[in-house]
């Protein structure tokens, strides 16, 4: 499952996704599984969480960090459907019980957020916030594609389209 997340971070458009495992054997997925086609086939990939982590504690302000936790828990809690046994709620938990200096703070928040390399065991879930630069610009039409266990999904995206399952 895919959603949009309405907001403008530095040069990145963001999804949420989640992912469910309903193989019966276990299986790694991280960010880098994840790639952007546009229509006239320029594919993006998703960059590592580490990577978008560093980015935003260097060039983000804390306002650009809570506007992403705000956005992300907003289609997270609003989403009846998912129920992550393995994802942002657990990291989020643990994020909270760290202290320090606000940068710190904010550096797990943005952790907390970042869909993040997983083994997902059979019947296991996890989500997070999949970052593709592309000029902090709505990513419009074109397809999400997801290698991952040996096999390629590809999720069609309207320009339109906020949520896909």
């Amino acid at each position: 499952m895919w959603a949009h997340l309405p907001l403008q971070i530095k040069q990145y458009a963001v999804l949420q996704v989640a992912i469910s495992n309903g193989s019966p054997v276990s299986w790694q997925v991280k960010p880098q599984d994840f790639a952007f086609e546009k229509p006239e086939g320029e594919t993006t990939p998703a960059m590592a969480a580490a990577a978008v982590v560093e980015s935003l504690m260097e060039k983000a302000g804390r306002g650009d960090v809570v506007k992403l936790i705000t956005a992300y828990e907003a289609a997270l809690y609003g989403n009846a459907q998912m129920h992550s046994t393995n994802g942002y709620e657990r990291r989020r938990q643990s994020a909270q019980g760290e202290g320090g200096s606000s940068k710190l703070r904010a550096a797990a928040a943005a952790s907390a957020i970042a869909f993040v390399p997983s083994k997902l065991l059979a019947g296991q879930s996890t989500d997070g916030a999949i970052f593709f630069v592309n000029g902090g610009k709505p990513l419009g039409a074109g397809k999400l594609i997801v290698t991952a266990a040996g096999e390629t999904f590809e999720f069609p995206i309207d320009a339109e389209a906020r949520v896909h399952p």
